[in-house]
């Protein structure tokens, strides 16, 4: 079989390591915790975001006390008027403020309180597929959209920069002053090493086919962005350089990926090494696979002082801090994406005559950025004209 130029491809992770990394996370999970509590918050002239001082009616408005426990306090009422007006949900469409009413909501929403307080915690959560299958039903998912996610996947163009994947983004943006989430028009996709992410293509201006409504408007789909919005919510974490952490808004760039091996090229989900992705919260999920060996795509998440940039073989084994492995429909990986590196092994053939693909959600999310950074030219907050989405948040109370 022939591959990609060495250039163009990272090293494969040999056996010894992929075991030495399983014993090196079992030791290193035990004491990861008090590890990541020492100066896991980095120093900053910036107070932490407050909460709005408008939030529009709607939003919990009219709700008995007991069913907005769970959402961000109401600010007092002021002069000032609201970023943004929360419009009517379409039917079809999710929206947890009508599945308040049921007793399935507050067991989704218990869950995922549980899987905060673990990330809060240890820095990065595992949520297995059984979990989060339960949690985007619970938030008001359906499961003819759960059987409709994979197929998405099979839509996608060519990626500008990698031979062996597919892509298409969009950009949303989680607004805390309107407790929603909403589509933003389409802008350019940067990442620079000065984010650490070292790769041929770095610092490029890279242009993506935009991901389509048989994407934003499927439920699975917003529910995992309703679940990703109450999970970084109000989490304090070490800051990155250039992004305004007074800004009561995150941005999330949502890539839909395919990576695909052939006997011509070997996809490889990592093909940058040991990495960060340039932003506050890195979460990735699962949509399918097919025809790949039982050792592909193997995740490790690193020390930051790991080196960036260098292949998975070259990894210290003493930080190594962590192994999962995405096999399973919606299994989800969240990281805290500037307190732990991560690589991945290469996908792989079971079947060497028949190609082998990987289908993933990836959602990025950081604060706005502010002048000098790489994407301040590219960070639009303006919603998107055609695709338009925007459906209500529950936020977690924070003080």
């Amino acid at each position: 079989m022939s591959y990609l130029a060495p250039s163009k491809r990272a090293a494969r992770a040999s056996s010894k390591l992929l075991r030495s990394a399983s014993r090196a996370a079992a030791g290193a999970s035990n004491s990861l915790a008090g590890q990541q509590r020492v100066n896991r918050i980095h120093a900053s002239t910036k107070d932490k975001a407050v909460y709005a001082t408008t939030q529009p009616a709607g939003l919990g408005a009219g709700l008995p006390e007991f069913m907005t426990a769970g959402m961000a306090p109401r600010p007092k009422p002021t002069t000032a008027a609201p970023t943004s007006t929360l419009p009517r949900v379409p039917a079809g469409q999710l929206n947890v403020l009508e599945e308040s009413r049921k007793p399935e909501f507050y067991q989704a929403i218990s869950k995922v309180m549980a899987i905060r307080k673990d990330y809060v915690e240890k820095r990065f959560v595992w949520v297995p597929a059984e979990e989060m299958i339960d949690i985007c039903l619970g938030l008001g998912a359906t499961r003819e959209d759960l059987e409709a996610l994979p197929q998405t996947a099979d839509g996608l163009q060519y990626d500008p920069t990698l031979p062996f994947r597919k892509t298409r983004n969009g950009r949303f943006c989680f607004d805390y002053d309107t407790q929603s989430v909403r589509r933003l028009e389409f802008q350019p996709f940067a990442l620079s090493a000065e984010e650490d992410f070292k790769r041929y293509d770095s610092g490029q201006i890279r242009r993506f086919d935009e991901i389509d409504d048989e994407l934003q408007l499927n439920t699975v789909l917003q529910a995992l962005l309703v679940f990703k919005g109450m999970v970084v919510h109000g989490v304090e974490m070490a800051r990155r350089p250039k992004l305004d952490y007074d800004v009561n808004k995150n941005i999330l760039t949502l890539f839909h990926l395919r990576t695909t091996t052939n006997q011509e090229i070997l996809g490889e989900p990592a093909l940058e090494g040991i990495h960060s992705d340039g932003v506050d919260h890195t979460m990735t999920t699962l949509l399918g696979h097919r025809n790949m060996r039982s050792d592909s795509a193997v995740t490790f998440m690193h020390a930051m002082h790991e080196q960036t940039g260098i292949p998975l073989n070259d990894a210290k084994p003493e930080n190594i801090r962590a192994r999962v492995q995405h096999t399973k429909l919606l299994d989800t990986l969240m990281i805290l994406d500037h307190e732990n590196k991560h690589s991945l092994s290469p996908v792989y053939q079971e079947d060497l005559t028949q190609d082998a693909t990987r289908d993933m959600l990836v959602f990025f999310t950081r604060k706005p950025v502010d002048e000098g950074h790489i994407s301040s030219k590219i960070d639009s907050k303006i919603p998107h004209k055609v695709k338009k989405m925007e459906i209500p948040l529950f936020l977690p109370r924070t003080q």
